[in-house]
C-alpha cells in the first residue's frame, strides 16, 4: 500500500537496475543481445559484476521479466544525445511564407522568386500565397500560371509538396527543399523555447 507521503508523486521512468531488480530469476540478455536463458537473478548479477556492466531491467512486464547486460551510464548518454539532435532538427524544420499578387511587376517577382530560393536553399518549406483582389478573383488562371512559373523557376532548388489550390480568396502552394538540400546549421540553447514553426516574410 502507498504511504500518505509518497501519493502524488512523479512516477519514475528509470528501469531498475542491478540490486534493485528484486524478482527470483530473469530472463538474460547478453551485452550483443545474445539470449542467454532464464537464470536466477543471483547469478545475473553475479555475470553483470565480472563483466564490469549494469544489469538493467528491459522488459518488466514479462513473466520473468527480461533483463540485459549493459553499461547502463553509457546508454543514458547516448539516449540522451539522440534526443537532443532529434529536437534540434525539428526546430530546424521551419516553414516560411512568400506572398505574391497575379500581376506582380517583373522586378517585384526577380525579388520575391529570390527570397523562395534562398529559403529553399536553406532546407526550409516554403508556403506561396497568391493574393486576389476584388475582380482579379473572376481570373484564378493568372495565379495558377504564376505559381508554375515560380516552381518551374527553382526547380534546381525544390519541388512542388502541394499543388496549387484555392483558399477563399487566395491560392496556395508549398514547395519543399530537394532531399539533398540540408538545413543550414544553426546553434540553439537547449533551454531556450522552440522556434516557431512558420515564419512569414514580406519584401
Amino acid at each position: 500500500m502507498t504511504s500518505p507521503s509518497n501519493r502524488g508523486a512523479p512516477v519514475s521512468t528509470e528501469p531498475r537496475i542491478n540490486d534493485r531488480i528484486r524478482v527470483p530469476e530473469v530472463r538474460l540478455v547478453g551485452p550483443n543481445g545474445e539470449q542467454v536463458g532464464i537464470v536466477r537473478i543471483e547469478d545475473a548479477l553475479r555475470l553483470a559484476q565480472e563483466a564490469d556492466l549494469d544489469l538493467v531491467e528491459v522488459a518488466a512486464q514479462a513473466r520473468p521479466p527480461v533483463c540485459k547486460l549493459m553499461d547502463y551510464g553509457k546508454f543514458k548518454y547516448e539516449t540522451a544525445q539522440k534526443a537532443r539532435e532529434s529536437r534540434r532538427n525539428q526546430q530546424l524544420t521551419v516553414i516560411k511564407e512568400q506572398k505574391l499578387r497575379p500581376k506582380i511587376d517583373p522586378h517585384d517577382y526577380q525579388t520575391k522568386k529570390g527570397h523562395v530560393a534562398r529559403f529553399l536553399s536553406h532546407g526550409n518549406k516554403v508556403k506561396v500565397t497568391i493574393m486576389f483582389r476584388g475582380r482579379e478573383q473572376s481570373r484564378p488562371e493568372l495565379g495558377y500560371r504564376l505559381l508554375q512559373k515560380l516552381a518551374e523557376d527553382v526547380a534546381e532548388l525544390g519541388f512542388v509538396e502541394s499543388n496549387p489550390k484555392q483558399d477563399g480568396r487566395n491560392m496556395i502552394m508549398v514547395l519543399a527543399p530537394h532531399k539533398n538540400i540540408k538545413p543550414r546549421v544553426v546553434k540553439h540553447d537547449d533551454d531556450a523555447p522552440e522556434a516557431a514553426d512558420t515564419a512569414s516574410e514580406e519584401a
